[in-house]
């Protein structure tokens, strides 16, 4: 995460990185997953940003950390998270409206007595509309707080 965090704070995309560094975009977003880089991969990026290896490894170390650095820690991840879902939101709507406009065209010159495009509007629209709810925190079916639920009802005790 504390590689994502850098770019970020730098304002440079996956590919600028990648550039910077001599390393595969690839490489990039299996680190900022959560993979373990390998040596050279954090040392040619702790030449990129201007830092030692050793401040680039992921936060195992937090464990030695204090309770305020662990909170931060967490809130960034989940602050990562939402702003994930929402960005496939928006990835999602922009295929909706580009596709849509698509079949009401194709729907218009071949056969306009008939408008069948507007089912696929309506199906898909549903989806989108679960989508956006969900990525927003508007409705919390399936949430972080059934997820919960669900491994103490398997674990059979709390977490």
């Amino acid at each position: 995460m504390i590689i994502k965090k850098l770019r970020l704070q730098r304002g440079w995309s996956q590919d600028q990185l990648s550039q910077l560094s001599g390393l595969s975009i690839r490489t990039i977003q299996r680190i900022e997953s959560g993979q373990k880089a390998g040596l050279e991969s954090l040392k040619a990026l702790a030449a990129v940003f201007e830092t030692t290896v050793s401040n680039l490894q992921e936060e195992s170390d937090m464990a030695t950390g204090d309770r305020q650095t662990q909170k931060v820690d967490i809130e960034e991840r989940l602050a990562f998270a939402r702003v994930k879902r929402v960005k496939g939101f928006y990835i999602h709507l922009g295929q909706y409206l580009v596709v849509m406009t698509l079949l009401f065209t194709i729907n218009l010159v071949t056969r306009p007595e008939y408008i069948w495009a507007f089912w696929p509007l309506l199906g898909w629209g549903a989806g989108l509309t679960f989508h956006g709810l969900r990525a927003f925190s508007l409705i919390k079916w399936f949430g972080p707080e059934w997820e919960k639920r669900q491994v103490e009802k398997y674990l059979g005790r709390k977490l």
